[in-house]
């Protein structure tokens, strides 16, 4: 049997009708900018989130990438949550490719920073000791609180904060469509006070490959430009948008709709783990109370959570059983539910943490977990 893979929403594979759709898909060359399915792609994402333009990339990195690259100026400053996946998990692309520097500003545990502090963080134009602040951005669903969405209300609130001083807002959608459908919103709410968004199709809407960015036509113009200059120009890459296409389909036809499933089994998961001896919470930004694991945070479809136990060791132990997850920051384990989950799968993985958590050994050597890597 193949294992209950929980390491990520990154591991779903494509459905029957994506590899239909793939295999029948009008392509030409995108780098020429011939790409039909390419172009209905970008289309149809600029049309959900209510912009004028759409670029295909390889990833949400990318994506992000690519976004700054067209943003900023050399030299230029991006204020930025300090746990988002552009500060934390993006190989400081920001530094290395696009030659910006990042002001860092610590989240609360709903995934918000103040928008008081983000005014804050601006630099002095005129001091020529100071980098110039060029871009604001935020990650929504935010990852390291344990997938929290940012409501409207809170991404319009940034919005005039960098608008007030003309800087643009970046939205890091990478699971964007999991804060829709968990705040019962429509996308244009969350998407239309910021100058760009990028979000995943490869993580919880199942496709292979990809993400999209989406803007006004000038700045997806300077997006497509960065996109050439890292590498990431693809020629027949219709045959990967024509999956995104099928996963972007309204109500039950798409992916989009039936991601409530999977925080329905990320909450049934957590309040099954809530229940047993061993679980517990780091008392950090994804739950701030040590102690018991509070099944009401998860409102997406993460779930994070300590052991009183060698970390490794319980992982190898739920491994052997045939349930698979990862380690996360703060000395935390962590499970993210997605298409490829079942509400049986939660069952039985509930029936293995116990186990694994029976035959692993109380860790006393330290009330303190090392910090590990985080993951997409």
């Amino acid at each position: 049997m193949e294992p209950i893979d929980l390491r990520s929403d990154t591991v779903t594979k494509p459905t029957d009708e994506m590899r239909r759709a793939m295999a029948a898909a009008e392509v030409g060359d995108d780098v020429f900018d011939d790409d039909p399915t390419v172009h209905a792609l970008q289309e149809r994402a600029a049309e959900l989130l209510g912009k004028e333009a759409g670029l295909f990339v390889a990833s949400g990195a990318m994506g992000n990438l690519v976004a700054q690259m067209a943003h900023l100026a050399r030299g230029q400053e991006t204020i930025a949550p300090a746990s988002s996946h552009i500060v934390s998990d993006e190989a400081a692309s920001y530094a290395v490719v696009a030659g910006a520097g990042v002001r860092v500003l610590q989240e609360h545990p709903d995934g918000t920073v103040d928008p008081e502090a983000i005014a804050a963080a601006f630099r002095d134009p005129s001091d020529v000791h100071e980098p110039i602040t060029g871009l604001v951005t935020i990650e929504n669903a935010h990852a390291h609180s344990m997938g929290q969405p940012l409501t409207p209300a809170y991404t319009a609130a940034v919005a005039a904060v960098a608008h007030d001083r003309g800087v643009p807002l970046h939205v890091d959608g990478a699971r964007l469509w999991n804060a829709v459908v968990a705040l019962g919103v429509r996308p244009t709410d969350l998407s239309g006070p910021a100058d760009s968004v990028t979000f995943c199709l490869s993580k919880g809407l199942a496709c292979p490959v990809g993400s999209v960015l989406v803007g006004k036509r000038d700045f997806i113009w300077r997006a497509r430009r960065a996109r050439k200059l890292v590498g990431g120009g693809m020629r027949q890459v219709g045959v990967l948008a024509a999956a995104g296409l099928v996963a972007l389909r309204d109500g039950p036809a798409g992916m989009i709709e039936r991601l409530g499933e999977d925080h329905a089994n990320a909450r049934r998961l957590a309040e099954g783990l809530a229940d047993l001896d061993g679980i517990g919470s780091a008392g950090d930004i994804a739950q701030p109370t040590p102690g018991r694991l509070d099944p009401s945070r998860v409102r997406t479809n993460f779930v994070m959570f300590k052991v009183d136990r060698d970390r490794a060791a319980f992982l190898a132990a739920l491994r052997a059983r045939g349930v698979l997850m990862v380690e996360y920051p703060h000395g935390q384990v962590r499970a993210v539910t997605h298409h490829g989950i079942s509400a049986d799968d939660i069952e039985t993985t509930i029936v293995a943490v116990r186990a694994a958590l029976a035959e692993s050994v109380p860790d006393t050597t330290s009330s303190a977990s090392p910090v590990a890597a985080g993951h997409p």
